[in-house]
């Protein structure tokens, strides 16, 4: 008897203890219900609901305690170069966790810079807590239901999570805050598919313009609206294999520090960043790939542009084909129903801007692994137009028929380079400066279009740039995607790869060592062209002086202002502005490589004295009066602005008012020559390896070059002798400006000092028939070297001229 009471009383126990259960559900459910009735619903990877009576977003969190990504994008920008918001652009990328703590859900993002991959829990637990995490945001729970909590997220989302007030006040434009009043979701571009949720809001800034780049792309200054854009991403599987990360390879890499590696290895872990590919049949030389790489268009490409930017990405399959793929990567137009901020497109979008501008490309990247997610290029429409006012220039094409179909097709087929360069960006692949010295080995150089001379000495841009995949590119893709053969060792495998490119002559130099500023690596640059730096300088200032022997009329099309002569000037007359850049890197350059023990790469060295002083030869040869000055013809067709064609920043800022200033032209083309040469950094290495053997040429010997140039060569007439003496003032200016650099060191400032002086005590003992102008110009001169000796730090030396804009030379990127 007794246990069937027991049974009684434990069955009696358990049915309250289910109604009770069910009393306190059945609210929580009501109310959730409640809450998503009447609103439209977005179902997908994180169902939400939109409520349009009271503008509100509730969001449905059922997934607690895993991560996932979340990534914003501006998905409509303000389309200046300038502030740098352009549509498409993606803006922070996270992993990202929800957990619940009592009546809220924090949003968490861990910290994945540092980890322990161990199968010791406490050592993990060691390294978690030892460094910050971030609770990005905490969503108060409407109401739960038994699968998931709702939240009104309406907060997190209006609100400026790309940064566009900050970004506007960096740059100057004025002072913007969020106005929540004229922010609002957008339905048109909000999605929500299995594994990824799209959401879009136009949010709006009020404030104060003060900038001249906000007022020339907004209607109202003060009150602008961007959209912008969140997505919540299911994370891969963990089938993804990483890879490791080796300096000469070329690749973009992830980097974490693991706490839990052996005493004896680096703590600083590195993976290369790359899409996840597998062959359908490992074991064969070629195969289809298990899912093909796929890179979408965007359908609001024009042609024949669009048609250019598919066969220039299409040239990356010749590099997974040398990797063993059939077919692995593929090109196609984005369908009309998707959006191109949607994660699982790959994305190539032509970006709008007011002003011509940069082009990239960026990627949506797993931090654990170095997965590159989603790759998303964007391409400044403006570059096309760049490069055909270059091609009239060169050519002067409006006095024969054939002029512009040549520049059509060197506009052309600069595009299709400019879209296998920034896909190979969202492939992992950094810049490789160095292939413009090896046979253009590689799409992630910045080309120079190659110009010829033709036999009848008529300049040609039949060959301005390559027309496939480059040599490198091919061992490159090769190291990031080629299938390791089982039972081999990866790192041995890998290395092969590389040891093979190198005894092509194939090497990798990347940013930091192309930079004219301080850089010194004498066959990485930007925008050069040929192995030898000097005699491509001299090249191109043959070229240039042959286009601009025949400017006139006939660069522009009928019935336009003349004035407009000078849009197609400037580009050529600063032509050679990159192939100086590249020929003043020989100066007090360094020959190396990215070279690891044990490899096979070349050893450090100086660059040769007689390359350097070549190269200072070419270019003091560039700041020559006869090379400065333009043509009487050329300068009686520059017409002033009239109106509706007011200045622009393409155009020279000179000193003569409305006409032309042909003198500052030249006083902007030797400036922007000397602040090459006397870069701080430059000047150092000059006098140390100078003082580490006397064969290299030192400060002296390098001025000296410069200074037989701007004071010893006579000129020929009165203009040329006006630009020679503007150039010697611009060279003065120089060596005092840089005296005052904190960067110089003191055995460099001594030199510098001491040229001074030298040139005072030159310009003194000038005897015999001089010009009026001649003489009171060296008594400047003087005047103002003995000044400035008196008190170096305190003299206000002459503002250095600054150049339009040229790099990009129609775009190039970041």
């Amino acid at each position: 008897m007794k246990q069937y009471l027991y049974i009684f009383i434990l069955l009696f126990s358990v049915s309250c203890n289910a109604l009770k259960n069910n009393q306190s559900t059945e609210p929580e459910l009501s109310k959730f219900n409640k809450l998503i009735s009447g609103k439209e619903k977005f179902s997908g990877f994180m169902n939400y609901y939109w409520d349009a009576e009271k503008g509100k977003i509730y969001l449905e969190i059922d997934k607690l305690n895993e991560d996932l990504i979340y990534v914003s994008y501006l998905s409509a920008g303000l389309g200046s170069n300038d502030i740098g918001l352009d549509r498409g652009q993606i803006g922070n990328s996270k992993i990202i966790k929800f957990e619940k703590i009592g009546n809220k859900i924090m949003m968490f993002e861990p910290n994945y810079k540092f980890r322990a991959n161990s199968d010791n829990a406490a050592e993990k637990k060691a390294v978690k807590d030892a460094f910050a995490h971030s609770i990005l945001h905490g969503f108060e729970i409407e109401a739960s239901s038994d699968w998931a909590h709702l939240v009104d997220a309406t907060d997190f989302f209006i609100r400026d999570a790309h940064g566009v007030g900050q970004r506007l006040k960096q740059s100057k434009e004025g002072s913007y805050s969020l106005d929540k009043d004229r922010s609002v979701f957008n339905i048109e571009g909000s999605k929500n598919f299995p594994e990824n949720s799209e959401l879009d809001f136009w949010i709006s800034f009020k404030g104060e313009a003060k900038g001249r780049e906000i007022y020339s792309v907004s209607p109202d200054a003060d009150n602008i609206t961007v959209r912008q854009h969140h997505s919540f991403v299911q994370l891969p599987d963990d089938n993804f294999q990483p890879r490791k990360f080796d300096p000469r390879a070329g690749y973009f890499g992830t980097t974490y520090k693991d706490y839990a590696v052996p005493i004896q290895e680096d703590i600083n872990q590195r993976l290369i960043n790359r899409h996840r590919l597998q062959k359908k049949d490992p074991t064969a030389k070629t195969s289809e790939a298990v899912e093909p790489i796929i890179y979408y268009i965007d359908p609001g490409t024009p042609e024949p542009v669009r048609s250019a930017l598919v066969d220039g990405a299409k040239w990356w399959n010749q590099a997974f084909e040398a990797a063993g793929y059939e077919n692995a990567f593929q090109v196609k137009i984005l369908p009309e129903d998707a959006d191109p901020l949607d994660i699982r497109y790959n994305v190539i979008q032509w970006v709008h801007r007011s002003s011509r501008g940069w082009s990239y490309g960026a990627s949506v990247t797993d931090p654990r692994t170095g997965e590159i997610i989603k790759g998303h290029v964007s391409l400044g429409s403006l570059r096309v137009r760049q490069d055909f006012l270059i091609a009239e220039g060169l050519l002067a094409p409006y006095d024969n028929a054939e002029g512009s179909n040549a520049m059509e097709k060197m506009a052309l087929a600069r595009l299709r380079q400019l879209s296998a360069h920034e896909i190979g960006h969202t492939l992992g692949l950094a810049h490789s400066y160095a292939s413009s010295t090896e046979n253009d080995a590689s799409v992630m150089d910045y080309p120079h279009p190659t110009i010829e001379l033709d036999e009848k000495g008529n300049i040609s841009l039949k060959n301005a740039y390559s027309e496939n995949i480059g040599s490198w590119d091919k061992y490159a893709i090769r190291y990031g995607y080629e299938e390791i053969p089982s039972e081999t060792n990866e790192q041995d495998y890998l290395t092969g790869i590389l040891k093979e490119a190198n005894s092509k002559g194939l090497t990798f130099i990347s940013d930091r060592d192309a930079r004219a500023t301080g850089g010194a690596h004498p066959y990485a640059h930007l925008w050069d062209n040929g192995k030898d730096a000097a005699v491509q300088l001299n090249h191109l200032l043959h070229v240039r002086q042959k286009a601009i022997s025949k400017f006139g009329k006939n660069v522009i099309q009928d019935n336009r202002p003349l004035a407009q002569i000078q849009e197609a000037l400037i580009p050529i007359y600063f032509l050679h502005r990159y192939q100086a850049e590249a020929t003043v890197k020989l100066i007090g350059g360094l020959d190396y490589s990215y070279k690891v023990k044990g490899d096979n790469l070349k050893k450090m060295s100086i660059v040769p004295a007689e390359w350097q002083i070549e190269a200072a030869t070419s270019l003091a040869n560039s700041v020559k009066a006869e090379n400065l000055a333009l043509p009487e013809q050329l300068l009686n067709t520059l017409y002033p602005r009239p109106l509706g064609y007011y200045d622009n920043r393409e155009l020279l800022s000179g000193k003569t008012g409305v006409t032309f200033d042909a003198i500052g032209a030249a006083e902007q083309g030797a400036s922007m020559v000397f602040e090459l040469v006397m870069h701080p950094q430059r000047l150092n290495r000059l006098v140390e390896y100078h003082a580490r053997d006397i064969k290299y040429p030192g400060i002296q010997e390098t001025l000296e070059i410069f200074e037989d140039i701007l004071f010893n060569q006579k000129v020929s007439n009165s203009y040329y002798e006006a630009i020679q003496l503007t150039t010697q003032s611009v060279f003065v200016n120089h060596l005092m400006k840089t005296i005052q650099n904190g960067n110089l060191s003191a055995l460099a400032r001594a030199q510098l000092m001491s040229a001074l002086t030298e040139i005072s005590n030159r310009l003194v003992k000038v005897s015999g028939r001089v010009s009026d102008l001649k003489k009171s110009h060296n008594q400047m001169i003087v005047t103002q070297i003995s000044i400035f000796m008196d008190s170096p730090k305190e003299y206000n030396v002459a503002p250095i001229p600054s150049l339009p804009p040229g790099s990009p030379i129609g775009s190039c990127d970041y």
